[in-house]
Parts: C-alpha cells; structure tokens; sequence
C-alpha cells in the first residue's frame, strides 16, 4: 500500500500524470469490470435492506428524542458546534489544517487510526469508525457491486475524522462531526437543531442573516463556505493530491454530512447545473452512510484483501 504524506494524503490516487475527469471515470469503471469478481457479491445485488431502527432501537436521526446519556450527548454537541461555527471560524480551521504537514500514513492506517475515535453526533451508532466505514463500504457493494470507485468512497469518506485524534491536533468533536451546513447566510430551519443558533454570532450579522447572505443565486457549491469539519477536511486532501476518482466521488466526500440539502432539499438556490447532476449520487450515498449502522461488526481481516485492491489498483 501507498502511504499518505502530509495528513492523510491520498496518494492512493494519484498517478504519473492526472487524467481528466472523463478518463478517471473510464479508469474505475475498468477496474470495476476486473475487481468484483466474487460471485456471492454479484448474487447479492440490490439485497441491502434498510432497517426500521437504529442500533439503539430508535428512529434514525432521531434528534429530538429526549432519553438517554446520547442523546444528551449529542445535543450537548450540536449545542457547542451552533454556537461555534461561524464563517470566520471555518476560515481559521482552513489556514491552520490545508498546510497538509500533520503526518504520513497508509489509508489502512488511517482507517485504524479511527477505532480510536468516537462521533458524538451520531445518535444512531456509538462504535469505533472503522467499523461504520466499513459497513458503508460492504453495504455499497451489494447495490453497486461494479462501482468500485463508491465502494471506496464508503471506505474513506468520513477518514477527515482523524482530525479527533492527537497526531492530528486533538480538534473538539464540534470542529470535525456533525452535520454541515453554508456559513455566510442564514441558517436554514431544516439544519438539525437549528434553534441552537441562537448564540451563533452570525445568527446576528446582518452580512450573514438573509437567505442568500453573501453569495448569488445559483453560484454553485464550490463557491460556498461551508462549516468546517471532516467533509472539508478530507475533500482538500484529496484535492492537494490531484485526486483521480471522479467528480461525483469528490462531491460525495465534500458534502455527506451536508443532510439539510440531501434530506432536507434546503438551499437548493445555491446549487450549479453540475451540483443538481452530482446531488443523485450523494442522495444515493446518504442511504448506505446512515442506514448500515450496526452492532453487527464486519469482519475486518476477511473484507481487508478485497479494499487493499481497490488501493493497489490506482498505483
């Protein structure tokens, strides 16, 4: 395996020269044609079933239950990242993490690094991260066993989290989880929690308070600051390193915690012609992020040779 140089760099993507969006999307469907090749996995496809409850015996996202120390946890957490994230906020966290000059590491390691971390925002799940990539991953492959590209989107879409741990700063659990949302306008009702903005100092700016603020109608995501946290985190290492997944993967990675926009259907006036393209994947993405959380572990060494050749593939 490659390592990950300067964070957790991805040069499990990078290649002598970089292709074009078009070609790096030839290239992982190539690879999808030669890596699934396990015919149990090709029997099973589209038999990944949603469950009604979550690992608690509750309704996914169910942020307004009031029982148990999570739910308190996670109010708690959402409580300080309202108050918290505000666009001069997400500028600071930008200047000091995309000097890319943390560590290097291999994204297995990366991914192991994770069992060390706990999300407090999630009030459906309280495993290691490893595991919850890893049930994404697996649940991915079943409905989309060619798509290799979205298996490893599942494996490493929420590696930003690494900015939990010490080697990369020991950030507060408000600065790297949780949902995301625009800073630079108003917060939309629809953000999980929303009447914790109410301490939020750009809840009282007049330059942030309207509902465009200071972007235009139709601008497209890539003009807008969103709230910092592991989404950002793990888009700008994958950008830094001349990523070649493609453009969907990208968006994916950016904006999965983006719920009020792929829930919500909120701030949809912002979104470009390419963001309404990229936003199916991301809604098809959010099925197998929230809904294969379980108890139930993934058997890490018998699934590691398959994700190790998606990582090899791109060398």
């Amino acid at each position: 395996m490659g390592r990950l140089v300067v964070d957790v760099r991805t040069q499990v993507e990078e290649t002598d020269s970089k292709p074009k969006s078009s070609d790096g999307e030839a290239q992982w469907h190539q690879m999808s044609m030669q890596l699934v090749s396990c015919p149990e996995l090709k029997e099973s496809v589209g038999l990944f079933q949603m469950p009604e409850h979550n690992a608690f015996g509750q309704a996914f996202r169910a942020y307004d239950a009031k029982d148990g120390e999570r739910q308190a946890c996670v109010e708690d957490l959402y409580r300080a990242n309202h108050t918290h994230q505000t666009y001069d906020f997400g500028q600071a966290m930008r200047q000091k993490h995309l000097q890319f000059n943390k560590a290097v590491m291999s994204i297995w390691d990366c991914c192991e690094l994770l069992n060390e971390c706990v999300d407090d925002s999630d009030p459906d799940l309280e495993e290691p991260q490893i595991q919850h990539l890893l049930q994404t991953a697996e649940a991915i492959r079943l409905d989309y066993p060619d798509d290799t590209w979205f298996h490893l989107v599942g494996l490493i879409h929420d590696l930003g989290k690494v900015l939990l741990h010490p080697l990369f700063g020991e950030e507060p659990q408000y600065a790297v989880v949780g949902d995301t949302f625009p800073v630079g306008c108003a917060f939309d009702p629809a953000i999980v929690h929303t009447e914790l903005f109410k301490d939020n100092p750009d809840t009282h700016n007049p330059q942030f308070s309207t509902k465009l603020g200071i972007y235009q109608e139709k601008c497209g995501l890539d003009n807008v600051v969103m709230s910092w946290g592991h989404d950002e985190y793990m888009y700008q290492v994958m950008k830094h390193n001349n990523t070649t997944l493609p453009p969907q993967a990208l968006f994916v990675i950016r904006y999965h915690s983006f719920y009020a926009l792929h829930q919500a259907g909120a701030y949809k006036h912002l979104l470009s012609e390419t963001d309404h393209e990229n936003l199916q994947w991301l809604e098809k993405f959010n099925k197998f992020d929230l809904y294969s959380k379980s108890k139930v572990r993934v058997d890490t060494d018998e699934v590691y040779p398959y994700y190790q050749s998606l990582i090899d593939k791109v060398h």
